[in-house]
């Protein structure tokens, strides 16, 4: 059998390189890229063709939501296991609901990120066993959230500006101008019902979006 194919999406090269290190060991996996931010991983993606995308759910610019959204739209055989090290429910409520097939915290051992992999590549999913009260309280696809009125830029606007970038910033970033962004702002403002940009830097934390 080929080996598995992997990707792995983590802001931290510290962490990727121990990841790489455990991975590459197996006679059944290889890596064939690593990126550090949600742009580069869909850029990858669509390079490389990776089995499985180890992929980190914070990460600055696109976050691992928002990345796993629009790769499991464009290239539904990719499996993304989702890695962080947040239990709370809206963070494995919002990668699930984006198509993440497994959720993986970064505590976990050698074992457990082993089995995930091939779980995934397997055509399974994985959840880590910690996890199990976050589930409780979330469900797949469940009730909408304020994140589901925002469109997909919306979302990445709203990243940006959480990440402290000007609207200058922002519009250099997506290639857009600066008053497109400052009606984004608005219309995110107004649909989250928040009045500031402190209030939409609690929001995106709230919901993920940010670290």
């Amino acid at each position: 059998m080929n080996p598995i194919r992997i990707l792995l999406a983590d802001d931290h090269a510290v962490v990727r390189q121990g990841f790489r290190a455990i991975l590459a060991q197996q006679p059944d996996m290889t890596i064939v890229g690593e990126a550090g931010n949600g742009r580069e991983v869909m850029e990858l993606a669509e390079k490389t063709a990776p089995d499985v995308i180890v992929m980190d759910v914070a990460m600055p610019e696109l976050n691992g939501i928002e990345a796993t959204r629009r790769l499991t739209a464009s290239i539904p055989k990719i499996r993304i296991l989702a890695l962080s090290m947040h239990k709370d429910s809206v963070y494995v409520r919002e990668m699930l609901k984006a198509g993440a097939k497994g959720y993986l915290l970064k505590d976990s051992g050698e074992s457990d990120l082993l089995e995930a992999v091939r779980t995934l590549a397997r055509g399974g999913e994985y959840i880590s066993p910690a996890l199990q009260p976050a589930l409780m309280a979330t469900t797949r696809g469940g009730a909408t959230t304020p994140l589901d009125q925002l469109t997909s830029r919306e979302r990445e606007v709203l990243q940006l500006i959480a990440e402290g970038k000007t609207n200058k910033e922002v519009a250099t970033v997506l290639k857009i101008s600066a008053f497109t962004v400052d009606a984004h702002r608005g219309r995110i403002m107004e649909k989250l019902n928040v009045h500031n940009v402190n209030e939409l830097v609690r929001f995106a934390i709230r919901n993920g979006l940010i670290d």
